[in-house]
């Protein structure tokens, strides 16, 4: 079978327009760069088309399955994992001295436990993300999934990959020009992603048991890839009747409250039910004390916080590694769900002055390639590759490589798409990063909700080794099942 579908440059052409029209017609946005807007536009009125495949690209069933199976273990296993003091505290006394991000959150953490944690439940919007991984020369086939992180702050575009998946199907029912008999509907599974986000911040709503409090999504100033966002807000009012106010961390230290009693979080003359964090998870974002202060504020608060300080700490890079160590994950869970867990792992290494560190250290120097370089970061664009990675080490002192985890490179199989950015079809070989989202919501006793919430496809050129789309390496997808 060809694919993409052979077409003719003006059947081509035509279907670009009927993507990108159907993509602005449906909220499939975002906003440009500020350098390519004109400055007779002001008020953030000028948008695009969010970058998206043309086609969906083609993903084993199986291993798309098996991915999703494994969500519901991931939810409680994170959960657990930030009720585990030891384990945090292992983690964060190595990387307390070389990581001054997670220093500062680690301080929040050990705040609010000796002051008494007054908010017991907590919401965990999570997403699991994998790569299809063939060793050279292999059938494409044989391809199975290895994960490359869990998310457990700020898991974005799960509405965005809900409009792909929605127009994938709308091209493939609607247009002559697209793919019958190439793709089958039934290929493409439906995807609730905003659904099921929106529903689980509703869920904690209503256990935090004020039906006049808000939901609070802590925002980046000037985010680009808003209307992510509110797609969250439309759902959260139309199907749930909440309302949600947006506020950057700035804005929660300057007119946020906290009740001297029951420390209820008001700002601007509303209890917040549910503190969101879309921002955050980045140096970046905390360019004063006074956005550190906002997050200790939050955290200190009865608002029910999407993640807490520890639910963050433990979706670090070195966690990652620590549970690919034997017996660590039999730590929470059952041999068999950890035998489940354990298959999608790669290889995992620290950068410490253990003798696995040392030997890491080693393996780096000698053949580069075959590793990626991980700090204890999101949002894309963080990791080190090849040569770069030597050049690296050999500046970093042997405390400070602790910062780093050694992953091995996941070897994805090339597959043939069109991606569309910006107007322009990009044609070539493709790699897809697949990620599974969840939801969980426990009151401080039991799990309320743990949910699978939907998918999410980020494709990007085969040669490119990040995959972030706020980043500018990857665009939107959806998975073709076969």
């Amino acid at each position: 079978m060809t694919y993409p579908p052979t077409q003719s440059d003006s059947d081509r052409q035509a279907l670009l327009a009927d993507a990108i029209d159907w993509a602005v017609a449906h909220g499939l946005l975002v906003r440009p760069s500020p350098d390519k807007v004109n400055d007779q536009f002001v008020n953030g009125s000028v948008v695009t088309h969010a970058p998206f495949t043309l086609y969906p690209t083609p993903f084993p069933r199986a291993e798309f399955e098996k991915a999703k199976g494994l969500q519901q273990p991931w939810n409680t296993l994170i959960h657990k994992l930030s009720l585990d003091d030891a384990l945090i505290t292992e983690v964060m006394k190595e990387l307390s001295d070389v990581d001054d991000f997670m220093r500062k959150l680690y301080e929040i953490y050990l705040k609010t436990k000796e002051e008494g944690i007054i908010q017991r439940a907590s919401l965990g919007i999570h997403r699991c993300d994998y790569l299809l991984h063939a060793e050279p020369g292999a059938d494409t086939k044989s391809a199975r999934i290895q994960q490359v992180e869990f998310n457990t702050i700020a898991s974005s575009f799960g509405s965005l990959s809900t409009c792909t998946s929605q127009l994938h199907r709308y091209l493939l029912q609607a247009s002559e020009r697209y793919a019958s008999g190439v793709i089958n509907i039934d290929q493409l599974p439906e995807n609730r992603s905003v659904q099921a986000i929106a529903g689980g911040i509703a869920s904690a709503w209503k256990l935090y048991g004020n039906p006049h409090a808000r939901v609070m999504m802590v925002v980046q100033p000037g985010e680009r890839n808003v209307f992510d966002q509110r797609w969250i807000e439309y759902n959260l009012l139309e199907s749930h009747g909440i309302r949600l106010l947006r506020r950057t961390l700035e804005e929660i230290e300057d007119r946020g409250t906290l009740d001297p009693k029951t420390k209820a979080l008001t700002i601007d003359g509303h209890e917040i039910a549910v503190t969101y964090f879309r921002s955050g998870y980045a140096p970046t974002d905390y360019p004063t004390s006074k956005e550190w202060d906002a997050r200790l504020k939050v955290e200190r608060s009865l608002s029910i916080k999407c993640p807490t300080a520890a639910y963050q700490i433990v979706g670090a890079k070195k966690i990652q590694q620590l549970l690919s160590v034997p017996g660590r994950l039999e730590r929470y869970v059952d041999v068999y769900t950890a035998d489940l867990l354990r298959e999608s792992f790669t290889g995992l290494y620290p950068f410490d002055n253990s003798p696995e560190g040392q030997q890491a250290y080693k393996l780096a120097l000698e053949d580069p390639e075959r590793f990626v370089m991980k700090p204890q970061r999101e949002g894309g664009g963080n990791n080190i590759y090849g040569e770069e990675i030597i050049d690296t080490l050999k500046k970093l002192t042997v405390e400070e490589r602790s910062a780093f985890i050694l992953m091995e490179l996941i070897r994805s199989p090339p597959l043939d798409n069109l991606m569309v950015r910006e107007g322009k079809l990009i044609e070539g070989e493709v790699a897809s990063e697949l990620g599974i989202y969840g939801i969980y919501l426990n009151d401080g006793e039991k799990a309320i909700v743990n949910e699978i919430g939907g998918h999410l496809l980020r494709t990007k050129a085969h040669a490119t080794k990040e995959g972030g789309v706020a980043a500018g390496f990857a665009v939107i997808d959806s998975p073709l099942l076969v």
